[in-house]
C-alpha cells in the first residue's frame, strides 16, 4: 500500500511538471509561427494529453476488454468537461472567444450526441440485438475526425483573431525552435509516464480497499488518464493562455470520441458494456452546460466552475451508489 501511494504521488508530480513544460513549448511554437493558441490547444496539446486515453482504450480493445475502452473515453470526457473546466474556472475565470461558443463547443456537443446514437443501438432500434460500436460506426467517427481537423487547419490558415491569434512581436523573449520542440517532448513524456504511474498506483490502492473494477474504470482510470488535461488547462489558464486551456479540453474530447473510439472500433468492433443512457445523458448534458456557461458574457466564472464540479461529484456519488 505504501509503495502504491508513493507511485501515485510520483505520477502526479511528473504530470504537473510535464504540463508546465508542454504549455511553455506549445505557446512558444504558436508565437513562432503566429498560430492561434486555440489551434495549438485543439491539435498538439489535445493530441498529446489524450495519449493516455488512446493507449488504454486501444490496448483494452485489442485485449478483448472493449467495455473498459469505451468507459475510459466516456469517463474521461465527463471529467474533462465537468472537473477540468470547473476546477480551472474556480482557480482562474476563463475567457472564451465568440468563435469557441458558436463553433467549437457545439462541435464537442455534437460528438457526444453522435457517440450516444451509435453506441446505444438498442435504444433506437430494438432489432439491433445489443449495443455495439461496429467497424462501420468506427469509420463514421473517423470521418467526423477528418472534418474536425479540416476545420481546425482552416482556422490556422485564416489566422482568425477570434481564435486567440498570437502576436509574433510579443514582448516576451522568443524561445528557440529546438528548445520549444524539446519542451513539448519532455512535457508529453512527463504527462504520459506520470499519468500511467498514477493510474497504476491508484488502481492498486482501490483494489486493496475492495473497490470494484467497474468503479475503478469509470473513476480512477478515467480521472487518471485525464490528469494531463487537468494540469495543462489549469497551468495554461494561470499563465493567461485561456485559448490554450479551452482548446485543450475541447480538442481532447473530440480526439477521444472521433479518433480513439473511431480507430479502436475500426480495428475490432466494441460491445458497449456497462455504459447506460444515464452516462450518455450526463455526457451530453455536461457539454450543453459548458456551452451555456461560456455563452454567458463569454466567460466561465468561479461560481459556474463550482457548479460543474458539483455536477461531477453528484454523478460519481450516484455511480458508486448504483454499482
Amino acid at each position: 500500500m505504501i509503495a502504491d501511494i508513493i507511485i501515485s504521488i510520483l505520477g502526479a508530480v511528473l504530470v504537473l511538471i510535464g504540463a508546465d513544460k508542454l504549455t511553455d513549448g506549445s505557446v512558444a511554437l504558436a508565437r513562432r509561427f503566429q498560430i492561434p493558441e486555440l489551434v495549438i490547444g485543439l491539435t498538439i496539446v489535445a493530441m498529446g494529453t489524450s495519449l493516455p486515453e488512446f493507449v488504454v482504450s486501444l490496448l483494452a480493445s485489442i485485449d478483448g476488454s472493449p467495455g473498459m475502452g469505451i468507459g475510459n473515453v466516456v469517463g474521461s470526457n465527463l471529467f474533462n468537461t465537468l472537473m477540468i473546466v470547473g476546477v480551472t474556472a474556480a482557480v482562474s475565470p476563463i475567457a472564451v472567444q465568440p468563435s469557441t461558443v458558436s463553433k467549437d463547443i457545439p462541435f464537442s456537443l455534437l460528438a457526444s450526441i453522435v457517440l450516444a446514437a451509435l453506441a446505444l443501438d438498442t435504444m433506437l432500434d430494438v432489432r439491433a440485438g445489443s449495443d455495439l460500436l461496429s467497424r462501420g460506426d468506427g469509420i463514421a467517427l473517423l470521418g467526423f475526425f477528418a472534418v474536425f481537423m479540416a476545420y481546425t487547419f482552416a482556422i490556422a490558415h485564416s489566422g482568425n483573431a477570434d481564435s486567440g491569434t498570437t502576436d509574433a512581436t510579443s514582448s516576451q523573449t522568443a524561445i528557440p525552435m529546438w528548445k520549444a520542440a524539446l519542451l513539448i517532448l519532455v512535457g508529453l513524456a512527463g504527462l504520459i509516464f506520470g499519468g500511467q504511474l498514477f493510474v497504476d498506483g491508484a488502481s492498486s490502492i482501490a483494489r486493496q480497499l475492495g473497490i470494484s473494477d467497474a468503479v475503478i474504470g469509470l473513476t480512477l482510470v478515467a480521472g487518471g488518464t485525464s490528469l494531463p488535461e487537468l494540469a495543462t488547462s489549469i497551468i495554461a489558464a494561470r499563465k493567461g493562455q485561456s485559448g490554450l486551456a479551452i482548446g485543450n479540453v475541447i480538442g481532447s474530447n473530440l480526439f477521444n470520441i472521433f479518433w480513439i473510439l473511431g480507430l479502436c472500433s475500426t480495428v475490432t468492433p466494441m460491445p458497449v458494456a456497462g455504459i447506460t443512457w444515464v452516462d450518455m445523458a450526463m455526457l451530453i448534458g455536461s457539454n450543453f452546460a459548458f456551452w451555456l456557461f461560456a455563452k454567458t458574457h463569454l466567460r466561465i466564472v468561479r461560481t459556474e466552475g463550482l457548479a460543474l464540479i458539483a455536477a461531477y461529484v453528484g454523478y460519481i456519488a450516484w455511480l458508486i451508489a448504483n454499482v
